[in-house]
């Protein structure tokens, strides 16, 4: 496999292991290497921070929760459901939509790297790529998700998902009660990233 080597033989092993440090020792090499601008990059950041960021995923979500036609496809082919919305593009060339349900809550992990499907969800959030999380999402799920804030019933099973540089999941997480008469519009903005991610819950309305 590709990624069966020993840490010490790997080059990020001559990088700080704090996500953060190594982004800024990346950044700082290219740089000097005449290899990135980094206003180019800025603007990439920019761009799935504050332009694409969860917003894109949240309608996918809400638009499933007031569609079952919609709904419907988007569990089955999603990759070409929210390609024609429009979301499409680089880390996101085959997303999986997994629907929670008060039988499975679904919490996605990547845990060779830190796979995501950006246009969707943005940027992936520090803690996605961190060592403890790759390694204790699958563990674990339920004692992390716990200090996430999520406790779920005994009698609900949690699945976790391994994304990978082929496949990308985007979790549909149930719709909260009491919503009936809203829009999706503003059930969009009861999403969260991390309810996309499996390791949160929606915002109640």
């Amino acid at each position: 496999m590709p990624h069966d080597h020993s840490d010490h033989d790997h080059p990020h092993a001559l990088l700080p292991p704090d996500p953060a440090l190594r982004v800024k020792a990346l950044e700082t090499i290219l740089t000097r290497k005449g290899l990135i601008e980094p206003a180019a990059l800025d603007e990439i950041i920019d761009t799935y921070q504050n332009r694409i960021g969860p917003q894109n995923g949240a309608q996918v979500v809400a638009r499933a929760w007031t569609d079952p036609a919609f709904r419907a496809d988007l569990l089955r082919d999603a990759t070409a459901v929210v390609a024609d919305m429009g979301f499409y593009g680089r880390q996101g060339e085959h997303i999986v939509a997994v629907e929670n349900t008060p039988e499975q809550h679904n919490m996605v992990v990547c845990t060779l790297c830190s796979c995501y499907p950006w246009p969707l969800l943005g940027i992936p959030p520090g803690w996605y790529k961190s060592d403890a999380y790759r390694a204790r999402a699958v563990r674990e799920p339920r004692r992390v998700l716990s200090e996430f804030g999520v406790e779920l019933p005994e009698d609900t099973a949690v699945r976790v998902w391994d994304s990978t540089a082929e496949v990308r999941y985007l979790v549909v997480p149930m719709r909260p009660a009491g919503t009936e008469a809203m829009d999706a519009a503003a059930l969009a903005r009861l999403v969260t990233r991390d309810s996309m991610i499996g390791t949160g819950l929606v915002t109640a309305p």
